[in-house]
């Protein structure tokens, strides 16, 4: 059959559906839909027949099998401090799964342990299955048990004590909890009391658990504070930034149990700490499922809050749960902060990790590739790796049983959206000791990490007729010091031997063949080492400073060397990105007016100088980069216990005017997130802002406050608060 003419076709096609696409279903490919949602739970019914009722039904059931429950879940009774769980802000029982707890249940009469039965049944999920762990029933003799141990504690009167121990792998989760009682005609059952409801955690303390960690100053640390320190700046100055947890704050639970059911992960799969975390790396961000955070390293947060301006994870996890919408705005460190709150939340050992001077390669191989005009400037158009002043990313401990032995322990997980993993912006489980020994084919993403702590930076040279040709190698630069907080205290730990060997030991060379073996392409030149060293000196400077920059030369050839050098200056992101240039100049010594940067500073205030240099007599190229962070004023936090009041004092140290003021503060078991606005804040005038708090318990904390606005972000402030009136809280 041939085309006749020009007319219109006709297609049997439907026209294609405009709006989201259908969400993929399980029907007609399994009997039960896929259970992927905590808050989802089936009703048990209250009574279950043995056999077919008769033609007058069942027999009146005359209260037998009645039972009142009490879950023992008072902060001073004994589950919650054995469970280290009473720091939580919840009426509900929290338990750590591999241990014990009790419960005390009254029947209507006396129990005979020979002739009664009755099980503890714990449901989670809207298909509970006993074959897929989402229904357990306990039962109180050794004869007949399961996957969770019971046993009658206590019997006296109408009253049984019975303790239930959970599966050291079970699922994580808030469980349904039921009594049933076998009666002659069938099963009976309380009726479900959301008051009763059973929060199961991962368990650190527990030996039997993937995620034990055996190390009390460590799970202290990983888990139980609620009070961090961030790292940023640059390696040679290194700045802190402290952060609010506030994994025990009220309604956080269920806000990172929420954050499951949103990435529809079935809740079969809840148990396992890898599967966890992956899934939470990815909706940490916000890029490809809708997840917690928004990134933005822009500089407009018109509509939202500024990274910079957040002091902790409350808001943001409690905004999401309430709103189902992603948060703005976030950057790397907020990530990693969320996330740390989420892993400690559900009980993950976890940590935040700053790796200053971090490669982000977009080659894939273990190489960032700086080029250069035959000036001496940074190509930007050309230049498309960046490294990053500094990353963070969370560390979270547990075993790996999919790899080798000696390969658990802690794991790279990050959910800053970078590239993507498995078709997701996500990052990790990937293995620490993978990583330094080179092992990069091991899951998950070990490969990039890799690269970020590994990479060399390579200068080239781009000619007119646009080959590339490179003329000096930086090894070193790249992963220059990893940094965490010191357990117990608020000093730093140095773990850059965690993750890598000493720079040009034997040990270090091994694992970097190991890696090219696994496709990581390295960069082979062999140019001559110079017999001149350029340097560019440490400098602290504060916003709005003038200042010296004076490049240094160290001869060590014995001879007579000179060399033609320049000296570039750029406003970037912390991220590498370049916002502008302020400077170029062939001075050894140049003069840095304010007014040449303050015009185009960004966020963070980073000012990032390449000096590259080229020796007349041997042609060898001499390069140096320097990172200086700008200090920012700071903001005055005082408390006075007697009053219970927080005071927070700011003083505009230039002649403009800030606009747009932003100040929050909170403080772990003190006082919840608190912001105020201030439209203007005229140069050289000052403000004071005080607030009542009503510390939630009595302890040593400490209280935090920022400042954002677009023209100063970045501008903190804390102090230490005791509180505690003849040891008791101030309430």
């Amino acid at each position: 059959m041939s085309d006749q003419g020009a007319g219109p076709t006709s297609s049997l096609a439907p026209p294609p559906p405009s709006g989201p696409p259908p969400k993929m279903t399980n029907r007609g490919r399994s009997a039960d839909p896929i259970s992927s949602s905590n808050s989802d739970s089936t009703d048990m019914p209250e009574f279950e027949p043995f056999g077919v009722p008769g033609p007058r039904g069942f027999p009146p059931m005359t209260g037998e099998g009645g039972a009142l429950v009490d879950m023992m879940k008072g902060p001073d009774e004994s589950n919650k401090k054995q469970h280290r769980t009473a720091m939580f802000n919840s009426d509900y029982l929290i338990v750590r799964r591999g241990q014990e707890f009790q419960v005390r249940i009254s029947f209507n009469r006396p129990y005979k342990p020979a002739t009664d039965t009755f099980a503890v049944e714990f449901v989670i999920g809207s298909s509970p299955q006993y074959s897929k762990g989402t229904y357990i029933p306990v039962f109180p003799t050794k004869e007949r048990q399961s996957s969770w141990e019971g046993r009658v504690v206590d019997a006296a009167d109408l009253t049984v004590t019975m303790g239930v121990t959970p599966a050291a792998n079970c699922i994580v989760g808030k469980y349904h909890m039921y009594v049933a009682v076998k009666t002659p005609f069938g099963i009976r059952r309380t009726r479900w009391d959301k008051s009763q409801d059973l929060y199961v955690l991962f368990n650190p303390w527990g030996p039997d658990d993937a995620v034990f960690l055996d190390d009390e100053s460590e799970r202290q640390e990983c888990v139980m504070t609620e009070m961090g320190i961030i790292y940023h700046g640059s390696y040679d100055d290194i700045a802190e930034r402290n952060w609010n947890y506030g994994q025990f704050n009220y309604g956080v639970l269920d806000a990172c149990l929420y954050i499951m059911d949103r990435s529809d992960m079935p809740i079969t799969n809840r148990g396992d700490p890898m599967k966890v975390t992956r899934k939470a790396s990815a909706m940490l961000n916000s890029r490809d499922d809708d997840g917690v955070l928004v990134g933005n390293w822009s500089g407009d947060y018109t509509y939202g809050v500024a990274p910079t301006s957040w002091t902790g994870s409350t808001d943001i996890l409690l905004t999401y749960a309430s709103s189902k919408m992603p948060v703005s705005f976030a950057q790397c460190w907020v990530y990693a902060a969320v996330f740390n709150t989420f892993l400690r939340c559900l009980g993950i050992p976890s940590r935040v990790v700053t790796n200053f001077f971090s490669a982000h390669d977009n080659d894939g191989n273990l190489k960032t590739d700086i080029i250069l005009d035959e000036s001496g400037r940074i190509d930007r158009v050309r230049t498309r790796d960046t490294i990053w002043n500094y990353h963070c990313w969370n560390e979270c401990y547990m075993s790996r049983p999919d790899l080798p032995t000696g390969f658990g322990g802690w794991q790279v997980v990050d959910a800053t959206p970078q590239e993507t993993s498995d078709g997701m912006y996500r990052c990790g489980p990937a293995s620490v000791q993978a990583i330094k020994h080179g092992h990069i084919c091991f899951p998950f993403d070990a490969a990039f990490v890799f690269a970020e702590v590994n990479s060399d930076v390579v200068f080239y040279t781009r000619s007119k007729d646009g080959s590339l040709e490179p003329v000096k190698v930086n090894r070193t630069h790249v992963g220059r010091m990893v940094l965490t907080k010191t357990p117990g205290d608020v000093t730093r730990r140095d773990i850059t031997d965690q993750y890598k060997f000493p720079e040009g030991s034997t040990e270090e060379r091994t694992v970097l063949e190991k890696a090219e073996q696994y496709g990581c392409g390295r960069d082979k030149s062999d140019l001559p080492e110079a017999d001149v060293d350029l340097v560019l000196p440490a400098m602290e400077i504060s916003v709005g400073d003038d200042f010296e920059l004076s490049l240094e030369f160290v001869n060590r050839s014995g001879e007579r060397r000179t060399v033609d050098a320049y000296i570039n200056g750029s406003v970037v992101y912390y991220t590498g990105v370049t916002s502008s240039e302020f400077l170029f100049s062939v001075k050894e010594l140049v003069e840095v007016k304010s007014k040449r940067y303050m015009k185009s500073l960004v966020e963070q205030a980073n000012l990032h100088f390449i000096a590259t240099g080229k020796v007349k007599e041997t042609g060898q190229i001499v390069t140096a980069m320097k990172v200086v962070t700008l200090h920012n004023p700071k903001l005055t936090v005082a408390v006075v216990n007697e009053e219970m009041t927080a005071t927070v004092e700011f003083t505009n140290p230039f002649t403009f005017s800030l606009e747009g003021v932003y100040i929050r503060m909170e403080g772990p078991g003190i006082m919840l997130p608190m912001s105020k606005y201030y439209s203007l804040i005229p140069g050289n005038s000052s403000l004071t802002w005080t607030e009542y708090f009503i510390p939630q318990r009595a302890g040593s904390s400490r209280l935090m406050a920022s400042l954002d606005c677009p023209a100063l972000r970045q501008v903190y402030g804390t102090t230490t608060v005791n509180s505690l009136t003849n040891d008791k809280p101030l309430t």
